[in-house]
């Protein structure tokens, strides 16, 4: 989900960033945020710490949530200039208290949805990007609604989750957005 609410952010700025940038930031997000963690998934599961990609049991979470903070980490630090990019810059931050609060859930043995903490979390920094840049992105915020709600439904019909991991995997992904979009919107 970063890389899409970075897709979004760099299609949606009115402000002129070079190509070449943009496809630099993209490339190294792809790296950092999605082809990296294959890696790692693979590598925790011959090491027999997870036994599937669908973390079924709760404490198979604390590795993988604790290498993603640690590569959300990576990508503020190295490819996010909070002064260049300052609405992407706390998008991610977002998504580092995000990650870090679906540790501490963990650390209590409780499992909130990681697919509703993600599209929830780019569902509300999109709806901050059409305030912030006065840009109609009422299509784009009414398909992510709908993701919303496909991705709830899909998680309760193959029964992965109950209403309440729903509901706390989407408070998990609402609540930074809220909280940080008061430092840049």
């Amino acid at each position: 989900m970063p890389l899409i609410g970075a897709i979004i952010y760099f299609t949606a700025a009115p402000r002129f960033i070079p190509e070449d940038i943009i496809r630099a930031k993209i490339f190294g997000l792809m790296i950092l945020t999605v082809l990296i963690p294959i890696v790692l998934f693979f590598f925790l599961k011959s090491f027999g710490t997870i036994n599937s990609i669908h973390l079924e049991e709760v404490k198979q979470r604390k590795i993988p949530l604790l290498l993603q903070s640690i590569l959300l980490i990576v990508v503020i630090k190295v490819i996010i200039d909070i002064y260049h990019y300052p609405e992407l810059y706390y998008f991610f931050l977002g998504v580092l208290f995000s990650s870090l609060s679906a540790i501490f859930m963990v650390l209590f043995n409780i499992k909130a949805s990681l697919h509703m903490t993600g599209i929830s979390g780019v569902t509300m920094f999109t709806i901050a990007l059409s305030i912030h840049f006065g840009m109609n992105l009422t299509l784009l915020i009414t398909a992510l609604m709908i993701a919303n709600g496909l991705t709830a439904t899909s998680r309760l019909h193959c029964k992965a989750h109950t209403n309440l991991e729903l509901i706390l995997g989407f408070l998990i992904g609402v609540i930074p957005q809220l909280t940080l979009i008061n430092f840049w919107l």
